[in-house]
């Protein structure tokens, strides 16, 4: 038996002999299907393959995480550091002893938690290595590939997770879309980790909204309205994405002026052409 993880989205699925007929993360809208079919593999197979982890200290309290080369989606987990509790933010697919000494000398995770099911991976396996829960908000509960004991499906539109740590609902991009407020980063000015509810953008000064990314289906007006709104009342001077982009400065400021002209390009008036 096998838990089989598909190569296009990083998301692993129950343990099976045969691997699914299809990835359901993939074979909707917000995301695709390979044009060369559906493939998949596992642990096991990445092991072989050459796939290591890069954890880097991105400043104080705060650490990336990062398969290379490229699997997946490819995004960038974060370890939110703090005495006694430790948390995961989003999750990468690939884990390896090497990873798990690091996170361990770091003091291991008392917590998982997850913007929306792009980035589900093989959570499942990082919450079982860790003994660590993992809090999804269950407007995403469909979307769970390979379920556990270990998930803790959140209601509401905030859950504070640890003092100063708090997982706020904005949907959009998923229903239960959701960012983690770091109060106390920053030097207190405050971080926010958006995973791709809210990206950063090529120039860094901007970020932007989308239902689909690979497919660039927008948002509606009434969406970013609300997503800005709720952004607007956390604390936060910089933010970072699911990519490793970050906004390092005045990013509250980024996401309400970007929120403004997103609205004005989808009403018609920021531009005639």
């Amino acid at each position: 038996m096998n838990y089989h993880i598909c190569a296009t989205c990083g998301v692993q699925y129950e343990g099976s002999t045969e691997s699914p007929e299809q990835c359901t993360i993939c074979n909707e809208e917000r995301q695709y299907v390979n044009p060369n079919g559906q493939s998949w593999t596992t642990l096991g197979e990445m092991s072989k393959n050459g796939y290591k982890n890069n954890l880097n200290l991105e400043e104080t309290g705060l650490y990336s995480l990062k398969t290379t080369p490229d699997f997946g989606i490819g995004q960038t987990a974060y370890i939110v550091q703090s005495e006694g509790f430790n948390m995961m933010w989003d999750c990468i697919t690939y884990i390896d002893e090497a990873t798990i000494k690091r996170i361990e000398d770091l003091g291991g995770l008392q917590a998982i938690a997850l913007s929306h099911p792009h980035y589900y991976s093989t959570q499942v396996e990082w919450a079982e290595i860790f003994n660590a829960p993992i809090y999804i908000h269950e407007d995403d509960k469909e979307w769970v590939t390979r379920r556990s004991d270990k998930i803790i499906f959140w209601s509401g539109e905030s859950l504070e997770l640890d003092k100063g740590k708090v997982i706020h609902r904005l949907g959009g991009h998923f229903k239960g879309g959701s960012v983690l407020e770091w109060k106390d980063g920053n030097e207190q000015k405050g971080i926010l980790l958006s995973g791709d509810i809210i990206q950063v953008v090529a120039d860094r000064e901007w970020v932007s909204f989308m239902y689909s990314y690979p497919n660039l289906i927008p948002l509606p007006v009434s969406k970013v309205q609300e997503i800005a709104k709720r952004v607007n009342e956390l604390k936060f001077d910089r933010l970072y994405n699911a990519f490793h982009r970050i906004v390092k400065e005045d990013a509250k400021n980024a996401v309400q002026k970007s929120a403004a002209r997103y609205i004005a390009a989808l009403n018609g008036t920021l531009f005639n052409t």
